[in-house]
Formats: structure tokens, sequence, C-alpha cells
């Protein structure tokens, strides 16, 4: 099996910037996940993040956990459970307008250390953007442009803590699933692993990489793209020994956003006589679908956002 992609960003500065563009274009059409090192956020701040995060589980939320487990029954399952996963997690909205001041238990430190986190992986995210429109000979900028609707793109942070699980074999830590949104970066706990992604028909562990930050593409952009750069099916195993902790930042489009292949692109495949595939939508409308049916295959929500665009009730 071909090795898992690793990008070196401090390559882009040097002579090996052609090689490092072409690894990174490479690994948004054939894997639709990458890893980043080298990628500008200090050791020292992902270190307090990590530290304060892992506090914060062990003292405001495993408990709690405990107590569902135990309500539902779950210690002791004897078949597979498919309407749940083994995870405790809250969400940070950062953009258009944060919530972080609100959410309870969160101590003051924590508090501006996620702030100052979210706005680097930000920073970072559009980065990581312009050098898809680099690669995809799209105008610097224009990804960004496509995700801002009214109000700015939508950005949030879901924290997720994956506890020891008795039974692995038959309750996943996160069940499979493509992400709705655009670019997502995950900052995951380098000791215990978990995460893996589906690539033809082999599940393949993403690697646990010491401050690295794991980078994969969201439904929004395989639209976009008009499907040469794809959203990937992943998931989460849960382990018997050790809690992971995974910090998943979603750059996605404001609410109403207008997602649309790009004319170029579509131009491009045009003269290989391919039609264009994806739909043109509001990102707000696809959410709403995508809640109810993230546990399933992509395809059938690209072709109920079709039917919505052709269908003269459903757009009037």
């Amino acid at each position: 099996m071909e090795n898992f992609p690793i990008i070196n960003l401090e390559k882009l500065n040097g002579t090996d910037r052609a090689a490092t563009m072409e690894k990174i274009n490479d690994a948004c059409e054939n894997w639709g996940f990458f890893e980043l090192v080298n990628h500008g956020i200090p050791h020292e701040v992902m270190d307090t993040v990590e530290k304060l995060t892992k506090g914060h589980y062990k003292k405001c939320m495993e408990e709690r956990f405990k107590e569902l487990i135990a309500k539902k029954g779950l210690e002791g399952v004897e078949a597979e459970v498919t309407d749940m996963d083994w995870e405790s997690t809250f969400f940070l909205r950062h953009l258009p307008v944060s919530n972080i001041s609100e959410i309870p238990d969160l101590d003051g430190v924590y508090r501006e250390v996620m702030r100052d986190f979210a706005k680097r992986l930000e920073k970072l995210a559009e980065e990581l953007l312009d050098l898809l429109c680099e690669n995809l000979g799209l105008p610097k900028g224009y990804l960004k442009n496509a995700f801002y609707g009214s109000k700015g793109p939508n950005f949030g942070t879901k924290v997720s803590n994956y506890p020891p699980c008795p039974k692995p074999d038959l309750i996943k830590g996160l069940r499979a699933h493509t992400d709705a949104g655009g670019i997502i970066l995950l900052f995951q706990d380098d000791k215990v692993s978990g995460l893996q992604l589906l690539k033809g028909d082999q599940w393949i562990d993403v690697p646990p990489m010491r401050h690295s930050i794991v980078v994969n593409l969201g439904d929004q952009l395989e639209v976009i793209t008009n499907g040469k750069y794809k959203s990937v099916m992943h998931r989460v195993i849960a382990q018997k020994d050790g809690t992971r902790m995974s910090l998943a930042s979603f750059y996605n489009p404001g609410s109403d956003a207008v997602i649309y292949p790009a004319p170029t692109l579509v131009e491009k495949e045009a003269k290989d006589q391919n039609k264009q595939v994806y739909p043109k939508f509001v990102f707000d409308d696809y959410m709403k679908l995508y809640v109810g049916l993230k546990f399933q295959a992509k395809e059938p929500r690209f072709e109920a956002m079709k039917a919505m665009e052709t269908d003269p009730i459903a757009t009037a």
C-alpha cells in the first residue's frame, strides 16, 4: 500500500516547491486527506491546547460520559451498535460570530487559548485554499470567495474525546461518513490512534504524528472542483486502551453561500466530453439534507440537490 501523504509546508519556500505542490495535488485527487508538518503553528501552542483539552475532559466530561454509557446499557452490548458513536464532544463556533464565551465549564485560560488556536487555524485554512486554487488553475482567493456568502465563512471546532471502549468491535468511535463542508483541519492525539479513511475498498490508518495537522476535503470542495478533488469516507475506531483526543476545525461556506462547480473546471472537462455532474445549491440547503443522511453515501445527497435545482417548485 502506498504511503499516507505527509506534506512538509516549509518546502514550499525553496527549490522543492513544485514537487511539494504536486504532492498536495496528488493527495487531493487520490486520497482526500494529507498530513501537514512544519505548518507554522508553534508546537508550544499545540502542547497547551492538548494539555487544557485533556484536562477539561477529565474534570468536566469524563463522568458525564460514563453516566451516559451506563444509562444506555452499552457496557455489555452483544450486537453491533449502529445508532450512536463512542465519543464525548462539544462544539466551538468561531465565525461568523464566536460562541466561546457562552460554552459552560470552560475556564478563562482555555477560552483564550482556543481563541488564539482558532485564529491560527483559520489563517492556515485560507493558505491551504489558495494552494488548492494554484493547483486547480483558479485565481488566488477563488475558493475563499466561493465560501464567503454574505457574512463570511462558517468556521468551528468539534472537540472530541474517545474514551476506552470495552467492545470496539461492536461500537464505532465515530461511524463512517464524509464531511459536508469545505476544508477540515484536525489536531489529533499522537499516542492513541483510531482515525481511518477508505481508499478503494481498504480502510487505511491516518498515522498519529506529534504536532501535525491532518487535512481532509469536504463535499463542497468536491462540488466546486466538479469532482477533480473528492471528499472521502472516514471513521474512528474505538480503542480498548487510552482516551483519544481530536480537535476537528471545519472551514465551511457561509450558510447563504451558493455552491457550484467552478466554470473554468467545467470547461476543461467539457473538452474531455465529460458533462457537468455536480449541482448548484445554497450551502444551508445541503446541510439540512446532510443532518439526516450523514452516515450514508454522499452521491444521493448530490442527486437530491440536483433534483431541487431542476424542480421549478423547489426553486420557486
